[in-house]
């Protein structure tokens, strides 16, 4: 084989880049948003997609190409035939979940040649944190030159951590917080996912609670302003255009709506004030992998997941 590596990039944006910059090699596109949605832990299976095409479907209208998707992940198939694979991840929530995937992926094809990381975040003399698409030439090949190769331990970390998020108590990933390993920004991902989960005192997760306050701390004008805030203030959940639309979407009822402006109401306050849990009335019927949004909270004080007994079997 003429090409001896195998780059797995974390979208489409960053393998055009590879491509200009003529990184050598067999590029693989990670078409895929894991971080919402059902999974299994067996991934190139035919169910597995279809649980994948019927979420996109339903929640975003957005078209899922199984036979794209496929045609990707086939490149897996003989991955052994490859010198090594490099992993091109960013430090979010949203690429983190496709990585531990991916990674696990590899280990069901039967990998044995080495697995490198390539992971921006944060840059030298540079402020906030850094996409791989948003970085120059010169940083990217920085990065690629100081790639990472995963360990035993980071495998199988990577591994267990995917294991657990296709189950239904993510309160397994927590002891995976303080464990050590190469993968520099998955504490902090974990930290995030969590407070995915309903706050045990508003009733919302800590991204929605950070939106109600953008609205009471900026001159918001409309929805589609929100978005930019939104994306620009996120930290480490990493998420597009059309999932922080939903989420402003489903936090209407939160504040007022007008031709130059968007302005929280009684509610809002009162949720930004935790002064009232508003969990029953918003639509908490959400999977992340292998639980359900509306079977958990979190709570704060012992920073962990409280089962909600009103759901349970």
């Amino acid at each position: 084989m003429t090409k001896h590596t195998l780059h797995i990039t974390n979208g489409t944006s960053l393998t055009n880049y590879l491509e200009k910059e003529n990184y050598e090699g067999e590029l693989l596109t990670w078409h895929e948003m894991l971080s919402e949605g059902p999974t299994e832990k067996e991934i190139d299976t035919a169910s597995f997609f279809e649980k994948r095409k019927a979420f996109l479907e339903s929640v975003y209208d957005a078209e899922y190409d199984i036979l794209k998707v496929q045609s990707e992940i086939k490149k897996t198939n003989n991955v052994n035939d490859y010198k090594e694979v490099v992993l091109w991840f960013e430090y979010d929530l949203f690429c983190h979940i496709n990585l531990i995937a991916a990674i696990s992926l590899l280990k069901q094809k039967g990998i044995r040649i080495p697995m490198y990381l390539v992971c921006s975040g944060r840059v030298e003399n540079e402020k906030g944190l850094k996409g791989l698409a948003e970085l120059t030439s010169r940083q990217l090949n920085n990065h690629y030159q100081n790639k990472i190769e995963l360990s035993i331990d980071d495998i199988a970390t990577a591994q267990k951590a995917w294991r657990i998020y296709c189950e239904n108590d993510h309160n397994l990933l927590l002891p995976l917080i303080t464990r050590p390993s190469n993968f520099k920004y998955l504490s902090n991902c974990l930290k995030a996912h969590v407070k995915r989960f309903p706050d045990t005192r508003s009733g919302l997760s800590t991204l929605e609670y950070n939106i109600l306050k953008l609205i009471k701390e900026h001159n918001v004008k409309s929805r589609r302003h929100l978005v930019g805030y939104v994306l620009h203030y996120q930290g480490y959940y990493g998420f597009g255009d059309m999932q922080i639309v939903r989420l402003i979407n489903e936090l209407e009822l939160f504040y007022t709506e007008t031709e130059n402006a968007l302005t929280l109401n009684r509610d809002g306050h009162l949720a930004l004030e935790h002064q009232k849990n508003f969990r029953k009335i918003l639509d908490c019927n959400f999977v992340f992998g292998g639980v359900n949004k509306r079977d958990f909270q979190f709570d704060k004080k012992a920073n962990k997941l409280i089962k909600n007994t009103v759901y349970a079997n």
